[in-house]
């Protein structure tokens, strides 16, 4: 059973739904969780909020958070997440935002780091993780193994 399978079991035991909130992966995540057959039953929406303007629009991100942590940082990831949660009446909310490469990074914010955050119930984790620059589609696969790995133990 692959980890995609995984989350959609312990998502349908629980009778949760889910929403991302994705930016540097572009839908990606979203994506692999539909491969999963019934993936329906739980899979509310997604948003590629790739501009900040879309990220304030569409899911709630506070344009006052993004000035001051910048687009790339926990605080703006967990406003992503709980936007998108409860724009969709999801009791999960992932939001994903980070520099895939190979232009963009900074030495405070390298290419191959995104900021993570899981909305679950009405509390919020975020995570960091620096991938390196692994390259544009490595960084966002890592991107999405980590989110579901991460579910996965959420959900358990």
């Amino acid at each position: 059973m692959s980890i995609e399978e995984k989350v959609v079991e312990l998502l349908t035991e629980k009778n949760y739904h889910i929403s991302f909130a994705e930016s540097c992966t572009a839908g990606l995540c979203s994506s692999r969780l539909v491969n999963v057959a019934n993936a329906s039953k739980v899979f509310n929406a997604a948003f590629t909020t790739y501009s900040n303007e879309s990220k304030v629009k569409y899911i709630g991100v506070n344009p006052e958070t993004i000035k001051e942590y910048g687009v790339v940082s926990e605080s703006v990831a967990e406003e992503m997440a709980r936007g998108v949660a409860l724009e969709t009446e999801s009791e999960i909310g992932v939001g994903v935002t980070g520099i895939a490469g190979p232009a963009g990074g900074t030495d405070t914010k390298p290419v191959g780091m995104v900021c993570f955050g899981f909305y679950v119930n009405g509390e919020v984790k975020t995570f960091t993780q620096n991938f390196g620059n692994i390259g544009r589609q490595e960084v966002r696969n890592a991107s999405c193994a980590f989110v579901f790995v991460t579910l996965l133990d959420l959900l358990k």
